[in-house]
């Protein structure tokens, strides 16, 4: 089956929702969705070739400024999930933004869309600093993903 992604060729990671997830209710608690985001964004900053010891190398790093979740269907433990990300925005200077889509692989539902903000720090004082060219560069917009 096709994946029907919102954006063309999304940065994509696979998840199998494990029954330590599932609560009370009897689906997946809302907590650990931004966990999978964040695995999600690390792990394409990783492979643009910004893991955490490259950034602390040139010592940047994008953090966290603002969240916008929007569950749309519950997940239940052993769905497999494919979450997808695309940068939408970058200003070249402090600025970057993530949007995010969950899929469920067995019937290709989308369970979630988000889309977070970052802000780019000196990671030895934590303060927002510039970005070096290679961010600017590693985390480059494409024409078919701006943010609309």
């Amino acid at each position: 089956m096709t994946a029907h992604w919102d954006h063309p060729a999304p940065f994509v990671v696979e998840h199998r929702v494990q029954p330590e997830e599932i609560d009370e209710l009897g689906h997946v608690n809302n907590v650990h969705y931004l966990d999978w985001l964040q695995r999600c964004a690390w792990e394409h900053s990783a492979a643009v070739g910004y893991d955490v010891q490259q950034m602390r190398t040139v010592d940047r790093a994008m953090v966290v400024k603002e969240v916008r979740m929007h569950y749309l269907r519950a997940t239940h433990a052993g769905d497999v999930l494919l979450i997808g990300d695309w940068l939408v925005a970058n200003d070249g200077r402090l600025r970057a933004t993530r949007r995010f889509q969950i899929l469920r692989e067995n019937d290709d539902v989308t369970v979630m869309r988000a889309e977070i903000d970052y802000v780019c720090i000196e990671v030895s004082s934590g303060r927002p600093k510039r970005m070096p060219p290679e961010f600017t560069r590693a985390y480059e917009v494409a024409a078919t993903t701006a943010r609309d």
